[in-house]
């Protein structure tokens, strides 16, 4: 099937029981055992399985085409779950420009924890070789990157990793299945805040993890999501189901107006530099072309003027909501580096654009007037 038919009829079935085409809503905590002790519906407890969570599960592992999925209840809490899944001692490459949650939660929870991480420039693949280490046992890539959008080489990292042995996790979270599929470039584990996307109206937090294939790693996975219960509610996960009905073509929406405002904001006066890869401008145009089918609905720019000026072209926007988080059917701006407070490496003058199904006439016009 193709992406467009899976997004609609993955993991959903008709209800046997009341023949509703759109599957109901579990919310029972526990579940009914059999005289003999056992369970025929293959369900004990909603911290290790429920009916919504696992239609979910079943729909995300389509998508991506892996063996696997285990759904969270932030993208952060996924993330958490892939090196909870390493052992001290061990040794992640991690990406210079990346979430800052991500970089967070290494250096302040698992750097004490025991994990030893190297923060590299992955879209420098001589870097990647020289920073691996005998006790690598993850890299951890995020394409296209936050904020800077810059584009990971998936299939050569993945190359360089696998020739030493070494697992690869991709954040796919900005592209989305419907633009990109890493498994299909020789990752081994994505990993969604499906927040994003995904839900894409901005009214459920989320997060997923799918597994190229059913492997020891995998398992870990699913044992700390069901011993640690950092799980979806029912309803997120129907929520969620909802959402990814129409994924393909709100990605194909959001891309096309992005595309539209990145040429805009290249050719205004106001603009030192625009942040995108389906620029030609884009030092990694060409790797984005090849291995995303379209370059997404996130960009950033830097304005002329610094961090002043940048945030009075966010106070001057009436179509745009200054608000953080992304990938929702409203536009969004942004100015990161005060979000990602003393530590971030992001432009002063850099503004984070998550650009909505408005008109993109009005969503121009909207930036035009404000950088006036």
């Amino acid at each position: 099937m193709r992406i467009e038919t899976l997004a609609i009829h993955a993991g959903q079935h008709t209800d046997p029981t009341t023949g509703a085409v759109i599957p109901p809503i579990h919310l029972s905590t526990t579940f009914e055992r059999e005289a003999d002790g056992t369970f025929a519906h293959g369900y004990i407890y909603t911290r290790s399985g429920n009916p919504n969570r696992e239609a979910l599960e079943q729909c995300l592992q389509a998508l991506e085409g892996g063996a696997g999925a285990a759904a969270f209840a932030s993208g952060s809490a996924a993330t958490m779950a892939v090196f909870q899944a390493l052992a001290p001692g061990d040794h992640v490459l991690a990406p210079t420009d990346s979430y800052h949650g991500t970089a967070y939660l290494l250096r302040q929870v698992f750097i004490p924890w025991g994990l030893q991480v190297s923060f590299v420039d992955l879209t420098d693949l001589d870097a990647v070789a020289a920073a691996l280490q005998p006790n690598t046992r993850l890299v951890w890539i995020e394409t296209p990157s936050n904020p800077l959008l810059k584009i990971v080489d998936l299939a050569g990292v993945t190359e360089l990793a696998h020739r030493a042995g070494v697992r690869v996790a991709c954040d796919n979270t900005w592209a989305t299945p419907i633009l990109q599929r890493p498994f299909e470039w020789g990752v081994d584990v994505v990993v969604h805040a499906t927040t994003k996307y995904l839900g894409g109206h901005s009214d459920i937090l989320g997060g997923a993890v799918i597994s190229r294939v059913a492997d020891e790693f995998f398992t870990k996975i699913r044992a700390i999501q069901g011993a640690g219960g950092a799980v979806p509610a029912p309803f997120d996960c129907w929520l969620l189901l909802r959402g990814i009905r129409t994924l393909p073509y709100r990605m194909r929406a959001h891309s096309e107006n992005a595309q539209q405002l990145a040429h805009f904001l290249e050719g205004h006066p106001q603009v030192e530099r625009v942040h995108y890869p389906g620029l030609l401008s884009h030092p990694a145009h060409a790797l984005a072309q090849r291995q995303m089918k379209l370059p997404g609905g996130m960009l950033s720019f830097e304005i002329k003027g610094g961090r002043e000026r940048a945030f009075a072209v966010a106070a001057g926007v009436r179509v745009f909501t200054r608000a953080t988080s992304l990938g929702g059917v409203e536009s969004l701006i942004e100015h990161r580096a005060s979000i990602e407070g003393p530590q971030t490496k992001t432009p002063d003058n850099l503004l984070r654009l998550s650009i909505g199904l408005e008109h993109p006439e009005d969503l121009i016009a909207d930036l035009d007037s404000a950088l006036a």
